[in-house]
C-alpha cells in the first residue's frame, strides 16, 4: 500500500535501504575474490564488515519504531548488483575489471548516500533523534566509502589505459608481421615472373625464322 504520509514514507524507504544492504553483503565477497588490486580487495573486504554493522543499525532503528525488522525488494541496488555482475562476466581479470568495479561500487555508493541523507532528514522532521544519529552514522561511512574508491581508483585507472596500449601494440606487431609475410611474397613472385626465359626464346625463334626466309629468297 502507497505510504500515505512522511512517517509511512520513511518506513518505505527505511525496509529499502534494508533489503539493499542485504544484497549487498552476499554481492561484497564475489566483487573482493573478482579483483586484481590487492588494495581493492581489501577495500571491498573491509566493507563488507562494515555493511553488516549497519545492517544492525538498521534493525535498531527498527526496533525504535516499534516495528520488526523487514525489507521489501529493492529493485535500484538489485539493478546495480546485476551490472556489476555483467561486467565480472565479461571482462578478464586485470585492471580493467578493477576499474569497472571501482565504477560499479561508486554507483552503489552514490544509492546509498542519497538514501541515507533522505532518512536522516525525514528522521530529523520526524523528531526521531536517535534514528536520525544512526542513520547519519552510516551516512558518513557511505561518505568516506566513495572518497577511498576514488582514492584507489587514481591509480588503477592509469593501470587500466596502459592495458589498453598494451594491446594495441601487440596488435601493431602482428599487423606488421602479416605485412612483411605478404611483402615477401609479393617480392618472390614478382622475381619469378622476371626470369622467365619464355620471351627471350620467342625472339630468337623470330630472328632465326626471319634469316631462314632471306636465304630462300
Amino acid at each position: 500500500m502507497a505510504a500515505e504520509n512522511l512517517h509511512e514514507l520513511f518506513v518505505d524507504e527505511l525496509k529499502d535501504i534494508y533489503d539493499a544492504e542485504k544484497q549487498l553483503t552476499k554481492a561484497l565477497p564475489k566483487m573482493a575474490k573478482a579483483a586484481e588490486s590487492e588494495e581493492l580487495r581489501a577495500g571491498f573486504e573491509e566493507h563488507l564488515e562494515i555493511t553488516r554493522m549497519q545492517v544492525n543499525r538498521l534493525e535498531e532503528v527498527f526496533k525504535s519504531l516499534g516495528i520488526a525488522a523487514r525489507g521489501k525488494p529493492c529493485e535500484g541496488m538489485k539493478g546495480l548488483i546485476e551490472e556489476g555482475q555483467e561486467m565480472m562476466q565479461e571482462l578478464e581479470k586485470g585492471p580493467t575489471l578493477d576499474a569497472a568495479l571501482i565504477a560499479s561500487a561508486q554507483k552503489v555508493e552514490h544509492y546509498e548516500i542519497a538514501s541515507y541523507g533522505t532518512l536522516a532528514t525525514f528522521a530529523e522532521i520526524l523528531g526521531m533523534q536517535d534514528a536520525k544519529d544512526l542513520l547519519g552514522q552510516t551516512l558518513e561511512e557511505e561518505k568516506e566509502a566513495d572518497e577511498r574508491l576514488t582514492q584507489v581508483a587514481g591509480q588503477i585507472n592509469f593501470e587500466a589505459e596502459a592495458e589498453g596500449g598494451e594491446e594495441e601494440g601487440e596488435g601493431e606487431e602482428q599487423e606488421s608481421g602479416m605485412a612483411s609475410a605478404g611483402s615477401r611474397s609479393g617480392s618472390s613472385r614478382g622475381s619469378s615472373g622476371g626470369s622467365s626465359s619464355g620471351g627471350s626464346s620467342s625472339g630468337s625463334r623470330g630472328k632465326s625464322n626471319g634469316s631462314s626466309r632471306t636465304k630462300k629468297r
